[in-house]
């Protein structure tokens, strides 16, 4: 299996035991094992915001560090790309846009529970991963 980009909100959901999608993302990155996965620089920054304000940034690096999450970073390319989402789509928020434009960068399906996200990824062609 190839890469596999994942949204902010299956790392939130992971980390977090209380959110409402914490065991649909433990069974989702189980499923996906194999792939490798990667996270726009972005879609990290989202993750990181609550665990620093609560005093546990720590957990998100060991979630990144545990599971081998490249994080890419938003550079010229990604962010015209972004860009050109949101030009089309106006109601597409830009960390959405940052997030879908990774993944279609990268060539990878794209793992989200937000499902706005989700089909617009789908429009994209950007695949199915395992959720």
């Amino acid at each position: 299996m190839g890469a596999l980009a994942l949204d902010a909100s299956v790392a939130i959901g992971l980390l977090d035991t209380a959110d409402v999608h914490h065991e649909r993302a433990r069974a989702a990155l189980s499923e996906n094992r194999a792939a490798s996965l990667l996270m726009a620089a972005s879609a990290y920054s989202e993750t990181l915001v609550r665990p620093l304000a609560s005093g546990n940034g720590e957990a998100v690096e060991n979630f990144v560090e545990i599971l081998r999450v490249e994080i890419i970073p938003v550079g010229r390319e990604i962010g015209r790309r972004a860009a050109e989402l949101r030009a089309r789509r106006r109601s597409l928020r830009l960390p959405d846009a940052l997030v879908l434009a990774t993944a279609q960068m990268h060539q990878a399906p794209l793992l989200s529970f937000d499902a706005r996200v989700t089909r617009v990824a789908r429009e994209l062609g950007l695949g199915e991963a395992q959720s």
